[in-house]
C-alpha cells in the first residue's frame, strides 16, 4: 500500500507544481487588458496543452467567461486541447501540399510509427496533427516536426527524417 502512494505522490507534487505555475501567470496578468491570449499561451507551456480543467480554473482567475476562453483555445491553431507528444508531426493538408502528397506523408507516418491524425504514440513521443495551410506552400509538401519546417518531401524521405527523432 505504501509503494502505491508513493508512486502516486510525484503526480500529485508535479500537479501542483504546474499549478503554482499557473497561478503566478494569472496574477501576473489579472486586470490586463487581452490578458486571456498571453496566459493561455504560458499555461500551454505549463501543461502541454490546455484541458478543460486548466481553462476552467484560467476563467475562474482572470474572471473571464468559460466560454470566452474555450472560444479562444477552439479558434487559434496555436492550442490545443489534446496531450501532444515529446515530437508533434503537423502535416500541412492545405490544396498545394495535398496535391503534392501529404496524404501519402500521413500513410508513412502511420507505417513508421503507429498514430493517426490526432492521435499520441503510446510512449508519448510522437503526435500527429492535420493543419492547413503554413504559408510555404512553395515547398509543398511540407510537415513541421517541433515547429522545424520541413518541405518538399517524399514518404521514403519523411521515414529518413522520423529515424532522426526516434
Amino acid at each position: 500500500m505504501l509503494e502505491q502512494k508513493q508512486n502516486q505522490r510525484p503526480g500529485k507534487d508535479e500537479h501542483d507544481e504546474k499549478l503554482a505555475k499557473l497561478n503566478e501567470v494569472i496574477e501576473e496578468f489579472k486586470g490586463q487588458p487581452g490578458a486571456l491570449i498571453p496566459v493561455l499561451h504560458k499555461a500551454q507551456q505549463i501543461y502541454g496543452y490546455l484541458p478543460e480543467e486548466v481553462q476552467y480554473h484560467i476563467s475562474q482567475g482572470l474572471k473571464v467567461p468559460l466560454a470566452d476562453v474555450y472560444g479562444v483555445v477552439t479558434f487559434y491553431a496555436l492550442f490545443t486541447m489534446q496531450p501532444r507528444g515529446e515530437h508533434n508531426i503537423a502535416v500541412c493538408l492545405g490544396t498545394a501540399c495535398y496535391v503534392k502528397g501529404a496524404g501519402e506523408l500521413v500513410g508513412k507516418i502511420g507505417e513508421e510509427i503507429g498514430i493517426k491524425i490526432g492521435e499520441i504514440s503510446k510512449d508519448r513521443k510522437f503526435s500527429l496533427e492535420g493543419t492547413r495551410c503554413i504559408g510555404a506552400c512553395g515547398l509543398a509538401p511540407v510537415v513541421t516536426i517541433n515547429d522545424e519546417v520541413h518541405g518538399r518531401l517524399n514518404a521514403d524521405q519523411l521515414g529518413e527524417l522520423l529515424q532522426k527523432y526516434k
